[in-house]
């Protein structure tokens, strides 16, 4: 078998989806980059209060992610064969889970946001700074909740450019307002880190509006309208739950993991709390591509199951993981070039500064791992159909290894934030022998009841 795909359609439907869900990616991690350069010179309490803050958003994020991803999932191989009617209905689907979510969550940090930010840390400043921040940023919950949900239908269809402009205006309005509202330029008052909410805020509301003005007046694709989310399908329902609740309870697992990860490094002192923030925020920034092509091979298999040509998915899934080691390379490279420079930019104590190099230094190995097994998992074998494999996955790895271990690292040995945190992410090149496995075992390709080309089709594998 082949190992390189021949076909040049396949690469320019990759390379074009992946480039641009990368752009909108990258533009929605420069809204927190900013958000960490500028509170970074405002004090290192704030930076620390909104990183922890944040971890609170990054719950919700992953929740609405996976409540997106079995929409896509679905819709994609609807789309491959042609039914928009079935797109649509898990797009209702897919936008009651997330609401759900985003209201619930939006009620509890309402309420207690002290408690929410003493779950990371038991430093008095910086459990103030994030409580101030939570305050405000939770009216957010449900306008993210909802663009995303939106974007996510739009993309299983592969309209994907209006998540970038969508993007690129939440960043301009976000820095410029960041720039007002922290520091009270132009006569504002001085408002630190509830400026910075209050400026997210404003962002997200404005791109929801982008969105659905974009949906009622210029898609002529999928045509999406208010009264497709009140209408529900029980046999879609039903299989929606049964692929996506294994993602659901895998990104709040994984989401919960992260953290405790901050919880653990947050009661090592504000040094690495702040070292973990910058790492981190970097991080994400140069692996955008890498989360990027996990979200384009979702279409792509997705799409291909959909239209019939399940013996394609084979040979696709070689060419991918090439393309994987590729990218995890190439990002590893520019992460270790690039973290002294970086440090320039941050307004943080010098002990701050050389824990994030080492922090980088860490990720710039682990991340090679990372390009490689996390596509290849939630790209590859969660669109082929097999959801729960990954949330078996992460389980072990993350709550039965990893978090124990560096728990054990840092309040029993009391090893430095250095060790700590190569023990947090050791999974990443442990998960990659895993995955070498698993997908090319190739049994993880699957058809579904619900399949518009696989109707009498049972949910066995179909390889």
């Amino acid at each position: 078998m082949a190992l390189w795909v021949r076909e040049s359609s396949f690469y320019k439907n990759f390379f074009r989806l992946t480039l641009l869900i990368a752009l909108q990616n990258i533009i929605t991690l420069g809204v927190n980059l900013s958000d960490n350069l500028l509170l970074g010179g405002y004090s290192e309490s704030a930076l620390s209060g909104v990183a922890l803050a944040n971890q609170i958003q990054f719950v919700l994020q992953m929740l609405v992610m996976g409540a997106s991803e079995g929409l896509v999932i679905l819709s994609a191989r609807s789309w491959g064969a042609k039914n928009l009617e079935a797109v649509k209905k898990a797009a209702s689907i897919g936008m009651r889970i997330a609401l759900f979510v985003s209201v619930v969550m939006w009620i509890l940090v309402f309420a207690f946001p002290h408690g929410c930010m003493s779950l990371f840390t038991n430093e008095t400043r910086v459990i103030e700074e994030g409580a101030a921040y939570l305050r405000i940023i939770c009216f957010s919950y449900v306008f993210f909740a909802v663009t995303n949900v939106l974007l996510a239908s739009l993309r299983s269809v592969e309209i994907v450019r209006i998540g970038f402009i969508v993007s690129l205006s939440t960043l301009i309005i976000n820095v410029c307002l960041n720039y007002v509202l922290i520091y009270g330029h132009f006569g504002f008052p001085r408002m630190g880190v509830s400026g910075s909410a209050t400026a997210t805020l404003a962002a997200r509301i404005i791109e929801t509006v982008i969105v659905v003005i974009f949906i009622k007046r210029f898609d002529r694709r999928l045509r999406l309208r208010l009264k497709d989310f009140f209408q529900i399908d029980k046999p879609l329902f039903g299989q929606y739950l049964r692929i996506g609740s294994p993602i659901l309870m895998a990104n709040l697992l994984w989401a919960c993991a992260m953290g405790a990860q901050s919880a653990i490094l947050g009661h090592m002192g504000e040094a690495a709390i702040a070292a973990n923030s910058v790492a981190t925020t970097v991080f994400q920034l140069v692996t955008v591509i890498t989360y990027a092509s996990a979200s384009a091979t979702a279409v792509v298999i997705g799409k291909t199951i959909g239209e019939g040509h399940v013996s394609k998915i084979k040979t696709y899934s070689k060419t991918l993981q090439l393309l994987y080691l590729f990218i995890g390379l190439a990002t590893g490279l520019v992460l270790f070039v690039t973290k002294d420079y970086v440090m320039d930019l941050y307004a943080i104590s010098s002990d701050a500064k050389v824990l994030a190099v080492h922090f980088m230094t860490v990720l710039s190995i682990t991340v090679v791992g990372t390009a490689y097994q996390m596509p290849a998992l939630t790209g590859i074998v969660r669109s082929g159909g097999d959801t729960k494999f990954v949330l078996y996955n992460d389980f072990i790895f993350m709550w039965l290894i990893v978090l124990p271990a560096s728990a054990l690292c840092a309040f029993v040995f009391e090893l430095s934030p250095l060790i700590t945190f190569i023990c947090l992410k050791c999974d990443q090149i442990l998960k990659c022998f895993v995955a070498l496995v698993k997908v090319n075992r190739f049994r993880w390709i699957r058809t579904f009841a619900t399949d518009p080309k696989n109707r009498d089709a049972t949910e066995n594998a179909a390889i």
